[in-house]
């Protein structure tokens, strides 16, 4: 079907491209969705049901470059335009239609194509990337998608799956859907995942994705995921609100988590595990997601202005998760911490109102977590939890506004509240007194304060309450008391040091790891003993600084190390392996086999996280090589942002020696064409 645009019917039509959803409503879609990874394209089939409100000749639906065939039209005309499907017929009110149309597209974002995964990211509004749907989030509507993928790759999407139908060499993933959504939510994955199942104590039944090569990191990964989802439904006082639950780790995934509807993605780097639990774990962003399902996906905000109805939700829910977990002190511990960060963007005159569209994620996050916290503190648990459980059943699977929770608050409370509108949802100011004061309601925080005030005295005038910190230390204040040792003179710190290591506790250990730049001999057995720590971040730190400080020992400290791995990116192999190359004595005849690997992890079969970390050690030895820089080409025009951003500056400088530039224009041919377009564009 040709692509027709014309001004006329712009014009015809702008009425109704204002007014959409006070003239339709989008009851159901019915998808079959076909990803070519060879082709990075998809085609589909979709029947659409829809009721028509009010008397309209032209509904749209939201299409980014969708070329169009239609099925069953009955009557209607169906026109392409660059971001619209248009369906052109006399539709009367309170009536009901079908429509059905194949589509083919090849999106430029929101559907991403990786060596074993192919995965969407809706994020707002781009999932009419893909999917012919309605990027408004006031039309919400049941999606049952039907995903055609190898028949060897697991499927995951939104909803229960209802049947697998083999077809030659295709499997025909069958997922249904119960309650509507909104359009951004969703999602499918394909990729080579096996799942376990787990079951909260309402019965829901939670699915548990990871690849065969992490089998052994799916408890660790997974840990407490159960607590959290029933200590949610407890906490929130309304039943989880869908017929099932499941949790994808995504390779190269553009953000932390994504709560697509009963289909949470999030990204690998958070497959954990037992050592790199203890200090980059997904327990934060897998409570975050799973609130959601209430706060986002079962009421949605109306528009970008009550953001924080979504995220602050989340983010405090899931503080509250944690709180559960972890205690008290940590709850505390996180609510200082963001405070710190909302009182120093808001010295710097950087405020923003939580009604702020445009605001930061910070504000929406942590101000929106700060404020449901503050609220609660005002008007009582009781009222808390009646307000959030009458918002959550009176506005269930619709849209809402402010106004809407705030007129819960205020009928389980009694209370007007517009103080605390004025000071926590249209101040641009952080309110930093009123923060602190309830800081100070935990015996932990007011410790802290104390141990933080001792930061002005001598260490003569301090000596004796930095032990005691050390000796019994809380994880917070005895990384404060280790900080406070910086800069001061060994023989008079000594002790203090070797009270901080014989403590046992990983995070004070971890705090001398990082911050003790010069190791004196006396302490040098203690320091050693960091290797030993069940944290990456601190082997990390303690293999470098030994190496560095005892170079006679640098064969003994690399092959004690020479097996670990670290974190997902590989973060104590890929500095193992920089020193084995620096070190003139360390295994001499293997040098190339240790450059090769090196280079090896610049390579686009390797997560983004794996990739930068070895492209900035490769920076820093001038190991570049034909390989590398033809990978760090394809680096610079990756999907995630932060990456290609960091790739590009990199390619910049490399750019620079005629050598290496020369490399890259001789190798021009063997790069893709969006690869040579982007060359060319840095080339002039």
């Amino acid at each position: 079907m040709k692509r027709v645009v014309f001004v006329l019917f712009v014009l015809f039509v702008t009425y109704s491209y204002g007014q959409q959803t006070e003239i339709v409503d989008f009851l159901k879609v019915a998808a079959v969705i076909e990803p070519i990874a060879t082709e990075k394209k998809v085609t589909g089939t979709a029947l659409y049901t829809f009721n028509v409100l009010k008397n309209t000749d032209s509904i749209y639906l939201d299409a980014k470059a969708m070329r169009v065939n239609p099925i069953a039209s009955k009557g209607l005309t169906i026109l392409e335009a660059e971001d619209k499907i248009w369906l052109l017929k006399k539709f009367d009110a309170n009536t009901q239609h079908t429509v059905s149309f194949s589509f083919e597209a090849t999106p430029k974002q929101s559907l991403y194509f990786f060596e074993n995964q192919i995965w969407t990211q809706g994020q707002g509004k781009y999932t009419s990337h893909w999917l012919p749907s309605i990027d408004d989030m006031n039309d919400k509507i049941e999606f049952d998608l039907t995903v055609v993928a190898p028949p060897e790759k697991t499927v995951i999407a939104n909803g229960q799956l209802i049947s697998n139908k083999f077809k030659g060499n295709k499997n025909y993933s069958r997922f249904n859907m119960q309650e509507p959504m909104a359009s951004y939510l969703v999602a499918f994955a394909i990729g080579d995942f096996k799942k376990k199942t787990i079951y909260s104590n309402s019965n829901i039944p939670i699915e548990l994705y990871y690849e065969a090569k992490d089998s052994v990191k799916v408890e660790p990964t997974y840990r407490h995921t159960k607590e959290i989802f029933d200590f949610l439904e407890s906490e929130i006082g309304v039943a989880y609100p869908w017929q099932n639950y499941k949790q994808v780790p995504i390779r190269d995934f553009l953000y932390a988590g994504m709560e697509n509807t009963t289909a949470t993605f999030f990204s690998e780097a958070f497959v954990s595990d037992s050592i790199s639990f203890s200090d980059r774990n997904y327990v934060n962003v897998n409570a975050h997601e799973l609130a959601h399902q209430w706060f986002g996906n079962l009421v949605t905000e109306t528009e970008g202005i009550h953001h924080w109805l979504q995220e602050g939700f989340a983010t405090y829910f899931a503080l509250l998760a944690e709180k559960e977990l972890f205690g008290d002190d940590y709850y505390y511990w996180k609510l200082f911490q963001s405070a710190e960060q909302l009182k120093a963007l808001s010295d710097e005159g950087k405020g923003e109102s939580l009604l702020n569209a445009k605001a930061s994620s910070l504000t929406f996050y942590e101000k929106g977590a700060w404020a449901l916290h503050i609220l609660r503190a005002r008007i009582g648990d009781e009222a808390f939890k009646i307000a959030i459980v009458n918002y959550l059943e009176k506005f269930r699977f619709k849209n809402v506004t402010t106004k809407d929770f705030l007129d819960e608050a205020r009928a389980a409370s009694g209370q007007d509240l517009k103080e605390f509108e004025a000071d926590w949802l249209y101040q641009s100011a952080f309110k930093s007194e009123q923060a602190y004061k309830s800081l100070m309601e935990s015996p932990f925080i007011k410790k802290y304060f104390e141990v933080a005030a001792l930061g002005s005295l001598s260490l003569r005038e301090k000596k004796l309450q930095l032990k005691t910190a050390l000796t019994f230390p809380n994880d917070y204040i005895g990384q404060e008391a280790v900080y406070q040792l910086v800069g001061e003179p060994f023989p008079e710190t000594i002790a203090l040091y070797k009270n901080g290591f014989s403590s046992n506790n990983l995070y004070v250990r971890q705090a001398i790891a990082l911050s003790l730049e010069s190791i004196p001999e006396e302490l040098k057995e203690e320091y050693e003993s960091l290797l030993n720590d069940a944290s990456y971040v601190t082997q990390e730190a303690a293999l470098y600084t030994l190496w560095s400080q005892f170079p006679e020992n640098g064969s003994i400290y690399l092959n004690k190390m020479r097996d670990v791995i670290g974190f997902q990116n590989k973060n104590i192999r890929q500095l193992w392996l920089v020193l084995a190359l620096v070190d003139p004595t360390y295994r001499i005849a293997d040098k190339e086999e240790f450059k090769n690997e090196l280079r090896s992890y610049t390579a686009p079969t390797n997560s983004f996280e794996i990739r930068e970390t070895a492209f900035g050690y490769i920076n820093e030895l001038q190991l570049w090589d034909k390989s590398v820089l033809s990978n760090l080409v394809h680096a610079s025009l990756h999907p995630s942002w932060r990456f290609k951003k960091s790739a590009r500056k990199l390619l910049d400088s490399v750019l620079k020696n005629e050598s290496y530039k020369n490399e890259i224009i001789n190798g021009m041919e063997t790069y893709s064409e969006e690869e040579k377009a982007y060359l060319k564009i840095k080339l002039q």
